[in-house]
């Protein structure tokens, strides 16, 4: 929507050549955007007309850039990083990056979540958000705040008894959390708690399909889409055994 809003201007005069000044790294982005709009208004062909005349495609995944995040990845301190935050984070704050580790959500997912279950629970309905069946956190049921599009967030397994910690704490807020990181001039790493939680969880017993399912993303694969059917009781079993170990190991 944003990227929408900023280059529709695009679509109205037919400078489609101005997306090359668009930086690499949102083009792609800013591409996708104006194509659903221009599918909506009624110029997507001569936009993609457009597009193939200035020689303007999506950028494909840059499969350098993922090798070298891949190799110089430093997920394996981030219990240094935990030790450096914990004194100055008050304990909802901590308990947020507790829940954003042991769930692998995005960062704006996690506080969404956490927040949703605080203010469940002081209505007294917590258990639309927390299945009584599974104990499992089921955000598809909250399409608005959890599925948007591409980035998708659909249950989570964690210990009920981390849900009722985070139900008895105050809201929490990002702003907040960056700017007391920020004073202190020490990185946020946040987002790499997601990288880790993903890793982890395929080095202890459970498959990519099964991470990927916990992590938000339903790959095009005709298997995954139509015959990986994983038992959820079993799985939710293997999830907190896997979260076990990942606390013995340290980042608590």
């Amino acid at each position: 929507m944003c990227y929408a809003k900023r280059y529709y201007t695009v679509l109205e005069s037919g400078k489609v050549g101005q997306l090359n000044a668009v930086p690499s790294t949102t083009r792609s982005e800013v591409i996708k955007s104006l194509i659903i709009i221009s599918k909506y208004v009624g110029c997507y062909e001569r936009f993609k007309a457009a597009l193939k005349s200035y020689g303007i495609k999506n950028a494909r995944p840059d499969a350098l850039a993922a090798f070298v995040r891949i190799y110089n990845n430093t997920n394996s301190n981030l219990d240094e990083w935990f030790s450096q935050v914990n004194p100055i984070l008050s304990p909802p704050e901590n308990l947020l990056l507790k829940f954003l580790r042991l769930t692998g959500l995005r960062c704006s997912e996690g506080i969404e979540s956490f927040n949703l279950i605080i203010e469940l629970s002081q209505k007294q309905r917590l258990h639309e958000y927390l299945s009584r069946d599974t104990g499992i956190l089921e955000h598809f049921r909250y399409k608005g705040k959890f599925l948007r599009g591409t980035k998708n967030a659909f249950i989570s397994i964690v210990p009920e008894s981390l849900i009722c910690e985070i139900a008895g704490s105050p809201f929490v807020t990002y702003a907040v959390i960056t700017k007391k990181l920020q004073r202190r001039k020490i990185p946020t790493r946040i987002s790499e708690l997601r990288d880790f939680y993903g890793t982890f969880m395929i080095r202890h017993g459970l498959v990519a399909q099964e991470a990927d399912l916990l992590c938000g993303r339903i790959p095009p694969s005709i298997f995954v889409r139509h015959y990986f059917s994983p038992a959820i009781k079993e799985l939710k079993e293997r999830t907190l055994k896997a979260l076990e170990e990942m606390g013995v190991k340290g980042l608590q």
